[in-house]
């Protein structure tokens, strides 16, 4: 299902938080929306998500809004209620489904889904037991047995390790391309968007600054205008970028800002 988004606003609190954003994401790709603290990633998704108001237009295939089991949206805080166990959390990802009786056809879809993060052996624990890592490989999971045609993801590696964080990005590029998914997801590591999502979309200060793949898209420009740091970009033998950063750049200047007294800067 393709997401098309033209001239999105956000207004919030009595600030616009949004400025006439526009990109488009196409099934089987992974688009991974980057940017500082504060430039509207998460605010962009939960729009696209129907939880929060917007002006302009967004287009779900040829419709203005997308039926709501067709959209998995995972949330940066994935606290759960102690009380239920992963195999409840999960299922609760069929909830638009659920009838009064739980269906054969739900509890495969669950159990598949925890096989396929690797979850699976969690699945009697309670949530509230889990890390906070543990955690979002479960509600990932939850996202997954829900079976949807587009994946909103805010974070989702936040309290991830490094070896969880590659099993977790690498498991959305596969998935969203095995199943034909929209996937658009908020990153802060600029290296894992680069090496895993196929496009770029750019937010500054509400406002889209570039889009594109990710071998054009970042540079050592963007990273000083967008960032405000000085950094190197090199290219791997995959010819996708790597971001070496140098420093915080001073106001005003493309010069790394002189450390402070006691080597803070």
């Amino acid at each position: 299902m393709k997401i098309a988004v033209e001239d999105l606003r956000v207004r919030l609190g009595g600030r616009d938080i949004l400025h006439g954003v526009g990109f488009a994401a196409e099934p089987g790709t992974v688009t991974a929306l980057v940017g500082p603290n504060g430039s509207g990633k998460t605010t962009l998704l939960r729009a696209l998500s129907g939880m929060l108001p917007h002006r302009g237009r967004v287009r779900f295939g040829t419709r203005a809004t997308a039926p709501r089991e067709a959209i998995g949206y995972m949330a940066q805080d994935t606290a759960g209620r102690a009380v239920l166990t992963v195999f409840e959390v999960v299922l609760l990802g069929r909830l638009s489904r659920l009838g009064v009786k739980v269906s054969e056809g739900d509890l495969a879809a669950a159990s598949r889904a925890l096989d396929v993060v690797g979850v699976a052996h969690l699945a009697e624990a309670h949530i509230g037991e889990l890390s906070g890592g543990q955690r979002q490989l479960v509600h990932f999971a939850q996202v997954l047995a829900r079976e949807p045609k587009v994946i909103l993801l805010d974070e989702p590696t936040s309290a991830l390790d490094l070896r969880n964080q590659l099993h977790l990005l690498d498991l959305v590029r596969r998935e969203t391309r095995a199943r034909g998914l929209t996937t658009i997801v908020t990153l802060h590591d600029l290296n894992a968007a680069a090496r895993f999502a196929d496009r770029l979309v750019v937010l500054h200060d509400g406002r889209l600054a570039r889009c594109g793949v990710p071998e054009t898209v970042i540079d050592d420009d963007l990273l000083a205008e967008v960032w405000g740091v000085a950094a190197r970009v090199t290219l791997d033998d995959q010819a996708l970028p790597t971001v070496i950063p140098l420093g915080a750049l001073a106001a005003g200047s493309s010069r790394p800002a002189a450390p402070a007294p006691g080597g803070l800067a």
